[in-house]
């Protein structure tokens, strides 16, 4: 292994942002090889991290979406964490085999736990009995994690996720998380000095989804991402590590938000139950229901007779661009266990929430949480506080009192105003200047634009300094 690399995973990044607010990256991706990368479907972090990794398809790999539906739990798993339920052999798998003693540091890609990566470290909070959740990192090998924090400090927990994140706050500046992870890429860096450094950076992704990539805000978190990622290549080049840059996705401008599971449940096919007042999705016992991941949903049809008219629905709805059936999904490699019985993309301007209620009052406890895990979708709301709240910020430090004090709090403090989002991805944007992109120093003859899958074979060509891969036909 002649040539040590760090991947520096800028979420978000695309040609079209780059400019007088980035001048370290634009002048990095102006003098290396460049390509765009016509992205993974769905466009969506787990999906596109899995492909880089592996250079498999989401039919192969199995990573469909960032969550689908357990056939057999009859549950919803979203933003899972263990590598085990990524098929195909891993980038630095395939490196050690032609380089025995390599090393790999995986830091805050998805899929983190339990894989054969040297070191870890990701976000994982900690659930005792009593019913707190204590924000924390999973590392490993574990002495990594005491090492880390003490040098570093607690990760900033809020800033990675939630209405505090991208934004000023108690747990820091608005690029506190992906300073933080940042800084463990140096500590990892010098403490271990690994062949292969996978580093997520996710400070774009919070406004371009919450405020869109047309508002002028999105111009200072522009500059703070470019700041971050130029001490990165500062940092690296003084040890003589080749740097790549590369993105999972672009976001694209979005006006309204589409509920799959209410149209559903107008056909009653949903099913739902009381419990303490509030409404919850029954996904065993419903026949026809949706798993919403941004611009792309996941139909899974219990009742075969149902199918052709559940796509009926589903194109008489406003909002969804196009509906994929099991031979669709097998043309675009999507054809897997855990795929939907049919596939809804939403249009260029819109895309899928994964609400099912008909009255706000009636919506379950966690849909005004911060729970990435219980909701039943993914939910961009999430980057909001409720503007109806009266000093949300003094209900927030009141509900941490009481958490301090030892007594059980509700932090309902997010709003079901899904229109409040102005920034999606997930489909493949119809402008080439919204697609995900590859800066690779050394790639020889690497340029235009790239399949998903091809990234696999770009980054270990650099790690060993051997040849362009083959491109891919078709």
């Amino acid at each position: 292994m002649n040539q040590r690399l760090a991947v520096l995973n800028v979420v978000g990044l695309t040609g079209r942002i780059l400019g007088a607010a980035t001048p370290r990256i634009t002048d990095y991706a102006r003098r290396h090889p460049f390509a765009r990368i016509d992205p993974a479907l769905p466009a969506v972090t787990c999906s596109a991290q899995s492909t880089y990794l592996t250079g498999l398809t989401p039919a192969a790999h199995g990573a469909v979406a960032n969550g689908w539906y357990d056939r057999e739990l009859g549950e919803v798993q979203f933003w899972k964490q263990s590598n085990h339920l990524v098929r195909g052999k891993k980038l630095w798998e395939s490196l050690r085999e032609s380089a025995p003693g390599f090393t790999c540091a995986k830091l805050f890609w998805w899929y983190n736990m339990f894989s054969t990566a040297d070191y870890s470290i990701t976000p994982r909070p900690m659930y005792p009995a009593d019913g707190r959740k204590v924000f924390d990192i999973y590392a490993w090998p574990y002495d990594i994690r005491s090492a880390i924090k003490r040098d570093l400090g607690d990760f900033p927990f809020a800033g990675f996720w939630g209405p505090a994140a991208g934004v000023a706050s108690p747990a820091g500046g608005p690029d506190c998380a992906t300073r933080w992870i940042a800084a463990s890429a140096k500590w990892i860096e010098e403490k271990r000095s690994p062949h292969l450094s996978l580093v997520y950076l996710p400070h774009l992704d919070y406004n371009l989804q919450r405020w869109g990539p047309d508002d002028p805000r999105i111009q200072v978190d522009l500059r703070m991402i470019d700041d971050i990622v130029g001490d990165l290549l500062d940092f690296y080049e003084r040890r003589s590590v080749r740097v790549a840059l590369l993105s999972e996705y672009g976001i694209t401008g979005v006006s309204r938000p589409v509920a799959l599971n209410r149209a559903f449940r107008k056909e009653g096919w949903l099913v739902v139950k009381e419990e303490l007042g509030r409404e919850v999705l029954d996904c065993g016992q419903s026949r026809v229901f949706a798993v919403a991941d941004h611009q792309l949903a996941h139909i899974y049809v219990s009742d075969p007779s149902l199918i052709d008219r559940a796509r009926a629905v589903l194109e008489g709805i406003d909002g969804v661009e196009s509906v994929w059936s099991r031979s669709d999904e097998a043309a675009r490699d999507l054809n897997h266990p855990r795929s939907g019985d049919l596939i809804a993309i939403a249009s260029p301007d819109a895309w899928f929430s994964y609400y099912y209620w008909l009255d706000d009052a009636k919506a379950p406890d966690f849909a005004r949480c911060v729970d990435i895990h219980r909701k039943p979708g993914y939910d961009p709301a999430e980057l909001f506080l409720d503007p109806q709240i009266f000093a949300p910020r003094l209900k927030i430090a009141w509900r941490l009192l009481r958490k301090k004090l030892g007594f059980r709090m509700l932090m309902d403090v997010i709003p079901l105003d899904a229109g409040l989002v102005k920034g999606s991805h997930g489909a493949r944007p119809r402008d080439p200047a919204d697609f995900p992109v590859l800066v690779l120093p050394g790639a020889r003859n690497m340029s235009g634009v790239i399949r998903s899958t091809e990234v696999h074979g770009w980054l270990r060509a650099a790690c060993v300094d051997a040849p362009a891969p083959a491109r891919e036909r078709g």
